[in-house]
């Protein structure tokens, strides 16, 4: 079954593009079955390409998802038109009388803030109460999964010397986790990103377990016991050149910006990086819609 979108949401022809299948809203009403209903929390600034991110891999599931794309109303996107926000967005006001199955938390370009600091702190941490007690289960993605550990268990970020940056190698703590159902032993994962969540402060919290880590880029991917939350630090969802494009952002604005690890064939900016990670990403999307929230979710979400 395919992913359920507007009917004009500019993602639509590039997936289909891509061959993937998507079905538009005035199609799906006619079908007579029960959707996955899913909100995406959207943060990044350029939002259009992160819907598109996140469409295509939860595309990859025999179960049809209605989807509902959120932005925040405390603040203001200065990299997406208005027109588009109008068009398929919604506020939390407009939403929080509502169950959903499933809510995707993206990351944002807010790192170097103290979480106080961000100017939606307040809404987002409204928003994550209200999903404890109307969403069945959530996924924090980079920025997203330290801001809901931080939250929830009270544990810190701390800034990096220097930019994790590029594509690393991870294992599995528990390749018995159904978040990590059918992974390899070793896999390929990228990061993007100015700060880090360290092992010794998880621990340290029962109720958390981590997954799966890589030697290089730390703690990956973490569960809570009860399978509402889990948290993502990388971004599987990335297309093959999304971090060619954020090192040529910022070597365009004279940043100190180093080229990403292990992505460019021969480290040579000029040439085409390879997509290494489409795999693993459409397996974590697909597990955790499968085993933490269609396999968790009542029938009746009502």
């Amino acid at each position: 079954m395919p992913v359920n979108i507007p009917d004009s949401l500019p993602a639509i022809d590039v997936l289909k593009e891509e061959n993937i299948f998507v079905m538009t809203e005035s199609r799906a009403i006619h079908q007579d079955i029960r959707p996955l209903r899913l909100v995406i929390l959207n943060l990044m600034p350029v939002k259009i390409t992160t819907e598109t991110h996140l469409l295509r891999m939860l595309s990859n599931t025999p179960l049809q998802v209605e989807i509902t794309l959120l932005n925040t109303l405390s603040h203001k996107s200065k990299n997406t038109p208005i027109e588009h926000l109008l068009a398929f967005y919604k506020t939390f006001g407009e939403i929080k009388h509502k169950r959903f199955d499933g809510l995707i938390i993206t990351g944002a370009p807010v790192e170097l803030l103290q979480f106080e600091e961000v100017d939606y702190w307040e809404e987002l941490t409204g928003i994550m109460d209200w999903a404890d007690r109307n969403v069945t289960s959530t996924l924090f993605i980079c920025w997203a999964a330290q801001a809901g550990l931080y939250y929830h268990y009270g544990i810190p970020k701390y800034e990096l010397p220097q930019k994790m940056f590029g594509i690393f190698t991870h294992s599995l703590n528990n390749p018995k986790a159904p978040i990590v159902r059918n992974f390899d032993d070793e896999f390929l994962v990228p990061h993007s990103r100015h700060t880090e969540i360290r092992r010794e402060d998880i621990i340290k919290t029962p109720c958390l377990e981590i997954v799966s880590e890589s030697a290089m880029a730390g703690v990956y991917l973490v569960r809570d016991g009860e399978k509402r939350r889990i948290f993502v630090t990388g971004h599987s969802e990335y297309d093959a050149e999304t971090l060619k494009e954020e090192y040529e952002r910022d070597l365009a604005k004279g940043m100190d910006i180093q080229i990403p690890y292990h992505y460019f064939p021969d480290n040579d900016p000029l040439q085409i990086p390879p997509m290494r990670w489409k795999s693993h990403a459409g397996l974590l999307f697909s597990n955790w819609l499968n085993y933490y929230v269609y396999q968790e979710a009542p029938y009746d979400i009502d």
